[in-house]
């Protein structure tokens, strides 16, 4: 089952299980949300709101508030003028988990068992072996003298 749902304005598609990003929300990590402007609630059959699908909603956890990479802002003009600054926008992460489109269908996410990484043992360092030289291509015979004529030894000119 998936969803459309407006959220400070912006409108997402969603199903259950989504990790989103959205404006700033004021709420504390952990903090679980529910979302009732639903738009569009799909699945096996569409159900489009006028404007909003009446009963349904969409329960989110917050999983994160933080901000995004810093942009930066240049202004100029002919002559000496020169403005930099920075901006970073506020954001809070949501897990969607649990949709419900007001029929009595709900979809859940399903829960993800968060086992702890096992810190993988270094590799070994390998047991160093006598490098063997390896063989070479077959090479030209050299040119002797008498086959080819050498080339004439360049002349140094000396400055004055």
């Amino acid at each position: 089952m998936y969803t459309v749902v407006e959220i400070k304005g912006h409108q997402y598609k969603l199903s259950a299980g989504d990790m989103i990003d959205v404006e700033r929300i004021e709420a504390e990590v952990g903090a679980t949300l529910t979302f009732d402007q639903v738009l569009l609630v799909g699945g096996t059959s569409i159900t489009v709101g006028a404007p909003v699908v009446s009963g349904a909603k969409v329960t989110a956890k917050v999983v994160k508030q933080g901000r995004t990479r810093k942009i930066l802002v240049l202004k100029r003009k002919p002559g000496a003028y020169r403005r930099k600054n920075g901006h970073r926008q506020c954001f809070t992460g949501l897990l969607i988990t649990e949709i419900s489109d007001g029929k009595g269908g709900t979809a859940k996410a399903e829960a993800k068992a968060a086992a702890p990484r096992a810190a993988k043992p270094k590799a070994e360092a390998k047991p160093t072996t006598e490098a063997k030289p390896k063989a070479k291509a077959a090479a030209k015979p050299k040119a002797t003298k008498s086959e080819g004529a050498a080339k004439p030894a360049a002349k140094a000119k000396a400055k004055k």
